[in-house]
């Protein structure tokens, strides 16, 4: 069997979550990768055949959505042009985990396809919104990754379709220990924004994983490490606690780890 298996590369959950995937899913077949997106920082051990820079967000210095940065970098006209040319119709099966291109190009070529991941679960009604409405999340929820088929992942089942997170191997099998320290990782806040309040909290070791950083260095009561995937399954394990960003892979493994978690939603993104 050919799969075809789109993964959204505007941040590092939904590649973390693949590279897990992958093993299984080669077993029924041959798997080809489309990634997609410009913000992902973590080194893609994926078979990735195409590659796009897809439509994607971006963030400002502290915790924003960088609203002229998203429009600037962004062109649905050559998002619909990858989409006519993305042989979507030479596979067996086509996976979408919310990827846009993927979504209109099995539209415009109607192919079936599954939207596999976190924002599937929003086909239902009945997984949680906020008091407040967005239409325009709403609408993007809908319809930026159409598909004909959906397997959602959410915390509770809140419709047959709708299964727990996918948590590491490498996160069941572990002990996780408690060395004190907390672990830090947030994508979306630059180093010079919030710096001083970790600095402020002088009795607290924090290991904090940061776009840029080369190699592991611990000043003073930080240690900066490289957003790299064996790292930081070893920091959260050991960790007392974690402090990240309001996606759905990262709280849920530090959930399934009994970790303290503190999660700081980017502001304005409605998911």
């Amino acid at each position: 069997m050919k799969i075809f298996y789109a993964v959204q590369a505007t941040g590092n959950g939904h590649i973390s979550r693949a590279i897990e995937l992958m093993p299984h899913l080669q077993k029924h077949g041959e798997v080809d990768v489309f990634l997609s997106g410009s913000n992902a920082t973590l080194e893609c051990a994926l078979p990735v055949k195409y590659r796009s820079s897809g439509l994607s967000l971006f963030y400002s210095k502290c915790g924003g959505l960088d609203y002229k940065k998203t429009w600037n970098d962004n062109s649905l006209l050559r998002a619909k042009r990858e989409a006519l040319q993305l042989p979507v119709d030479q596979y067996d099966i086509v996976i979408n985990d919310f990827e846009y291109i993927t979504g209109q190009a099995c539209n415009i070529k109607n192919i079936p396809s599954v939207q596999f991941g976190h924002q599937a679960s929003f086909k239902s009604a009945n997984t949680p919104r906020p008091a407040k409405r967005n239409a325009f999340g709403e609408m993007v929820l809908k319809h930026y990754a159409p598909a004909t088929n959906y397997i959602g992942l959410h915390f509770e089942s809140y419709a047959d379709f709708i299964f727990p997170p996918v948590i590491k191997a490498v996160f069941r099998n572990s002990n996780p220990t408690n060395n004190g320290h907390i672990t830090v990782y947030l994508p979306a806040y630059k180093q010079s924004c919030i710096e001083h309040h970790f600095r402020s909290l002088s009795h607290i070791h924090f290991h904090w994983f940061l776009d840029g950083i080369k190699q592991v260095e611990r000043i003073g009561n930080i240690t900066f490490y490289p957003v790299n995937n064996s790292l930081f399954n070893n920091s959260l394990i050991s960790c007392e606690g974690i402090i990240t960003g309001g996606g759905f892979e990262t709280p849920a493994e530090a959930l399934y780890l009994g970790k303290k978690l503190l999660s700081i939603p980017i502001r304005a993104q409605y998911e």
